[in-house]
């Protein structure tokens, strides 16, 4: 028995050390993330940038936030504003919230239109084990952490789950589909299982 057990282990130890490399960089990436603060750096459609947090001019009632060039990495500047009692990765999430909902509506309805499908409703969640679903209603859920990720990442769930409005299953007829509008969805499917846990821990607290 242990002889099996060494030799499935030999076979396997490449595979085993790629695994143990991949949950050793997530481990340091979510660590590098934790907290937000000036000098955090999370990703927006894919890209890393600098947060940078000021407050907001006198008498704003919001806090802001905007992009903005840097030398060296985009910076999301978020201005909060002394009335706003939310704090500021709260700030920062709802602005994702809305990017997030106008690039899907985008998606929705261009390859809505190329499908044939229209979903009943869309709603913007913040689930953990799942980038997007649908049911047999027709109605369509979506991770907002989306917008997190690049816009192929993006596009690629959407297909996926307005593709479920046709044929609700995994099978060939079901993969087929979703090839015709993102021949590379298989790249896209495997970035977001290998950059999950860097997504999600996205604006987590100390």
């Amino acid at each position: 028995m242990e002889e099996a057990v060494e030799g499935f282990l030999r076979e396997r130890e490449a595979w085993l050390r790629r695994h143990l490399d991949r949950q050793a960089a997530a481990r340091a990436t979510v660590a590098s993330h934790m907290g937000l603060r000036t000098g955090s750096i999370v990703r927006f459609r894919g890209e890393p940038h600098r947060v940078r947090i000021e407050a907001a001019p006198p008498g704003a009632r919001r806090s802001t936030v905007s992009r903005e060039g840097a030398v060296d990495v985009d910076e999301l500047v978020v201005r909060v504003a002394s009335r706003d009692r939310r704090p500021p990765p709260a700030v920062l999430e709802a602005w994702f919230v809305e990017r997030a909902r106008g690039e899907i509506g985008r998606e929705i309805a261009r390859h809505g239109r190329a499908l044939g499908v229209a979903p009943a409703a869309v709603s913007l969640r913040d689930p953990r084990t799942r980038w997007g679903s649908a049911s047999r209603t027709g109605c369509l859920s979506f991770s907002w952490r989306l917008v997190l990720a690049p816009p192929e990442a993006l596009e690629t769930v959407v297909v996926h789950e307005l593709t479920h409005l046709r044929v609700f299953g995994h099978g060939p007829a079901f993969w087929a589909l979703v090839a015709s509008r993102r021949p590379d969805h298989r790249q896209w499917r495997r970035w977001l299982r290998q950059h999950s846990v860097e997504l999600h821990a996205s604006l987590a607290p100390d």
